[in-house]
Formats: structure tokens, sequence, C-alpha cells
């Protein structure tokens, strides 16, 4: 039975907790039964050998590690809340498992972590780098030394990627023929933490030159050199794209990178929203984008929505629009859930709750009793719940 919180004041970090263990106790195992690692199928219900046999999927897994990172953060508790691990202290805690995912991924991918899309090979930069600041923060020393050689051969990839073929930015895939958003702006995010804040600098005016639609004051997804060389612009927007550009704004800083990043807040709430009947008022809920990779796209804006909802240099206004974004989607999020009775095969697996593809719609609409379920999808509600945990700070 799962305990109801207080739905005028949420516990955030309980209900964060929840949906971790659901997602890894339903998706998580190991790799080909290995020790000491950990990988996520890819869809439930399904065999072990069937989830290893489908395509592989290696950024739904640096998301994975993303969330993992998040849930270790809180399990190191804070002068108000002492810690403890998500899922009892006889299993391991959330940062073990990040460790063993990062594994898992290098062992899956072929013993090395280097594929053919620097999109895929930027998420999981960025989410290495938050577990060796969780590492050390830890005071753990398991899997140190492979984070620092996982970035220093993603840095490396980085750095032949992002080229001054269109006056800059970052290419999206070995083929070198797109660059666009998904690439230039987690990379963009990457340089700016590990104090490459001239490159970071560059990838952001280009996007900003290049990319930013000046009417919705979004970021379209990218530039194509098509066979014949001419260059042809992706107009499509998405809100994944949205979120690290924010993230390498605040995390340079500076009066017009603060500036565009309210500006960006403002956006986001303007266009990307919609109204969310599950919820009670005028919820301002983020809009999702289905299923498959889709599933993960606002759960990544949501993320970065949060460093802006908690940073003091941004205005008041654009800081309580961003944790309206992110509480209420999140809470959206948590009203649409659906518990898995015993006999369902996905409980039977240690799933206890499902969460919707969209904030707006149940649980039970759009994963009705028997239907598969993308991993994707509940990582994303997962990232929004530890979302609105991180600005409770509970």
């Amino acid at each position: 039975m799962i305990p109801a919180d207080n739905p005028t004041a949420p516990n955030w970090s309980f209900r964060a907790d929840e949906a971790a263990r659901s997602v890894t106790r339903l998706f998580g195992q190991r790799l080909f039964f290995l020790p000491g690692t950990h990988i996520a199928a890819i869809v439930r219900p399904s065999g072990r050998l069937k989830n290893l046999a489908r395509p592989w999927h290696y950024w739904w897994q640096a998301h994975y590690v993303d969330c993992l990172v998040d849930t270790g953060r809180r399990e190191l508790g804070t002068d108000g809340r002492p810690g403890k691990r998500f899922d009892g202290g006889d299993r391991p805690s959330a940062g073990r498992l990040a460790s063993r995912l990062v594994t898992g991924i290098r062992l899956r991918n072929f013993l090395t972590v280097v594929n053919n899309y620097y999109d895929d090979m930027a998420w999981l930069a960025l989410s290495t780098l938050r577990l060796e600041t969780l590492a050390r923060d830890s005071r753990k020393e398991a899997g140190r030394r492979r984070n620092a050689k996982v970035l220093k051969s993603l840095t490396l990839q980085f750095d032949s990627a992002s080229t001054d073929d269109l006056g800059g930015g970052t290419f999206w895939s070995k083929k070198r023929d797109f660059k666009n958003t998904p690439a230039t702006a987690p990379v963009a995010l990457y340089y700016a933490r590990t104090g490459q804040a001239a490159k970071a600098q560059a990838l952001l005016d280009w996007l900003e030159a290049r990319l930013l639609d000046p009417e919705q004051g979004l970021y379209r997804d990218g530039l194509r050199i098509a066979p014949g060389g001419d260059v042809v612009l992706e107009s499509a927007i998405y809100t994944y794209n949205q979120g690290p550009v924010l993230g390498a704004l605040l995390e340079l800083g500076g009066e017009a990178n603060l500036a565009r990043a309210a500006r960006l807040v403002a956006s986001v709430a303007h266009s990307l929203t919609l109204p969310a009947p599950l919820t009670a008022g005028s919820a301002l809920v983020l809009r999702c984008e289905g299923t498959g990779d889709g599933g993960l796209f606002t759960g990544i804006l949501v993320r970065y929505l949060a460093l802006a909802a908690t940073d003091g240099r941004l205005p008041a206004g654009t800081r309580a629009t961003a944790a309206t974004l992110v509480n209420d989607t999140a809470e959206a999020f948590w009203a649409g859930r659906r518990l898995l009775p015993p006999g369902d095969p996905l409980a039977r697996k240690g799933g206890r709750i499902l969460f919707s593809t969209h904030p707006e719609r149940p649980a039970l609409q759009t994963y009705p009793a028997g239907a598969a379920v993308d991993l994707s999808t509940q990582l994303q509600a997962w990232m929004a719940l530890e979302a609105a945990a991180s600005i409770a700070g509970n």
C-alpha cells in the first residue's frame, strides 16, 4: 500500500523515491547476468534476453544515470533531513546503481562509450560528470578512474564535432551533415561545466544566431546539409531542446546569458504548455511528446527548469514561473499515476506504479492493463518528480 502524503504540502522526496523504486525494480537488470553491472530494459513486460535483442537505446540509459544521480543526491541528506537509501538498506544505493549502469552501458556498447551520435554521447558525459561529483561528495572511490576515462574519451569526440562548418555548432552524427540543437546544447552545457567557457559561449551564440525562432523565442531543431550542398532549416521545435540551452546559459552566467535564460523560461511558459484537467486550479503543465524517444523530451526540459527555479540571479518572476512549470507538471504526473495490482505482470517484476505518457491524461488511458510500457516515459515522470523535490529541498 502506497501511503498518502499531504496534498497541501507534497512530499516530493517521497514521490520521487516511489518513482525510483518502480523504475529500478521494473526495468533494471544485470547485463548478461554479469555481476557489478546494471542496465535498463527498454520496454516491459518482456524477458531479459528479448530486451537485449531490442534496438540499443544508448541515450535512454544515459538519462537513467541522471535520474539515479538525482536520487543519489537526495540519499546524502541535508541538515534538516538525514540521508537514507531510496530502496531500503538491503538494496544498492542509487549512486551504486548509477556506477554499475555506466559500466553496463560501456559493455553493452561493445566496450566503448563512443557511438555515432554526438548528442547521445553528450548526455552520457553530462550524467557521468554528475555521477563523479556525487562520488566525490559521498566519498566513494569506486568507479572514479572509469569516470575520468569516460569523460576524457567523450571530450575528444565533442572537440572533433564542434567545427566552423555552417559557422559553428556541433554535428549531430558521424555523417556530419546536420548541426542541431540536440547535440550543440548539451555539448555547450558540458563545456560550461568543465571550465571551457569560451567554447560553451561560442556554441550558445551560434544557437541564438542560427536556430532561435525570434517570434516564439524557442530553439528550432537544426541545419541540414543537403546532398547538393544547400543548407536546409529543420524548423521543428521540441521541448527537450530548450532544456540544455537553459542549463548552459545559467552555468555560464553573466548579464546577457541570464537575460536570455529569463526570456527562454517565459517563452516555454507561453508556447509549450497546455491545460491539465487532472490537477486542481489553473495548472501550467508542459506538453509531452509521446512514447519512444519523445517520451524523454519533457523530462529533460523540466530538469533544467528546476535549476532556473532556484537560481537567485534570475528575476523573482522568472523563478516563480519556472517553479510553477516544474511543480504543476510533476503534480499532474503524480495525480495521473496508476497503481499496479499484485497480480499484474508488471507488479511481478517489482513495479508498483506507472506514470502516463502525457501529464494531462491518466496512466490508465495511456497505459491500460496489458499495454507495453516504454522506459523513456517512466524516466520522464521520475525526472519531473526529482526536479520538484530539488526545488522543495525535501
